[in-house]
């Protein structure tokens, strides 16, 4: 196939090694325009890099509305996102010009549910302040009364959505003791229930009974925000939070005012906004906030494993064939 003769395709980063390595031996069959590093791509690079692709390959991190379909023209057939969330697409925009859209749900979900774990036993024992004792050497070695945290025996879990991820999630966390499970979704979900004899309950309910409570939705919204003033002052002030779904469903000026107010113990964040925050931040610098830099699904098992279905879905996209994930639009 002449170079004239080949779709052309932007991937705005350098794809996890597996990943990148299946999409340079496509280079007979794609011209290939990729951004490679492993930094976002500035809004005018991608601008320029889409004019004339018939695929794009992308991240959160980078917004997909009418501007960047205009800068398309015409010849844009599929926008392939590396995530499972596509809140950075405009899905009327991207309708609207005939594109369209795959994403990468299941690959990423034990990861994340992994990482939601891996936050839930750092709140809850404390890990900040044990590392800072660690790496500031102001320890004063094993204390039976000061730096308590707490377990999760005969607790109470909250899961916010109870998707893949979040049934998923309650599957990890059974195992620590919890003797009761909430959620709260936009429909029941009986057959995942089952098996955690998990109650279907109100927000306001989930709040007020929780020892640790999970996001584990979707961001869009209805969710956006959704954890603002009125849902921190329903928590217990011992509860934890865990958020490894989307910075935006949280809103962190009323986090920090609610951490200030002792109106719950801790919370623990894999998502922020922006990604990652100013170093200063005071939710960087609270004791009772510990935040991860969005590794949610960094595992090179499922980084692979996303890139892989993403170039799958584009490349089902340029050729007009079923894709493994589509957005139905």
């Amino acid at each position: 196939m002449s170079s004239d003769s080949k779709p052309i395709v932007l991937v705005t980063r350098q794809l996890p090694s597996q990943a990148q390595a299946r999409l340079e031996s496509l280079s007979d069959e794609l011209t290939i325009r990729q951004h490679k590093s492993t930094s976002p791509i500035s809004r005018q690079d991608l601008l320029d890099g889409i004019k004339g692709a018939d695929g794009l390959i992308c991240l959160l991190s980078e917004k997909i509305d009418s501007e960047l379909l205009e800068a398309a023209g015409p010849r844009l057939k599929v926008v392939s996102t590396v995530s499972v969330g596509y809140d950075h697409v405009d899905t009327a925009a991207l309708k609207a010009h005939g594109t369209r859209l795959g994403y990468t749900p299941d690959v990423l979900t034990d990861a994340t549910a992994d990482t939601t774990v891996l936050l839930a036993l750092m709140a809850s024992r404390l890990a900040k302040r044990s590392l800072e004792i660690v790496t500031s050497g102001t320890g004063g070695g094993f204390s039976l009364s000061t730096g308590l945290g707490t377990q999760f025996t005969k607790k109470t879990l909250g899961i916010v959505g109870f998707g893949r991820i979040g049934a998923a999630t309650t599957q990890r966390l059974m195992p620590f003791g919890f003797s009761r499970v909430l959620y709260t979704a936009s429909r029941a979900h009986p057959e995942r229930a089952q098996p955690f004899k998990a109650e279907h309950v109100s927000l306001p309910t989930l709040l007020a009974h929780s020892d640790l409570v999970c996001i584990c939705c979707p961001l869009n919204q209805q969710t956006e925000g959704m954890f603002d003033a009125k849902a921190f002052a329903a928590m217990k002030p011992s509860a934890i939070l865990v958020n490894t779904a989307r910075g935006a469903i949280v809103n962190q000026d009323d986090l920090l005012a609610a951490l200030d107010r002792g109106e719950l113990a801790h919370a623990a964040l894999d998502v922020t906004v922006p990604e990652p925050l100013p170093k200063g931040h005071p939710l960087v610098r609270h004791p009772n906030c510990t935040i991860l830099p969005h590794i949610g699904s960094a595992t090179e098992e499922t980084r692979n494993a996303m890139g892989n279905m993403a170039i799958t879905n584009m490349m089902a996209g340029v050729f007009a064939e079923q894709m493994t994930a589509e957005v139905e639009l």
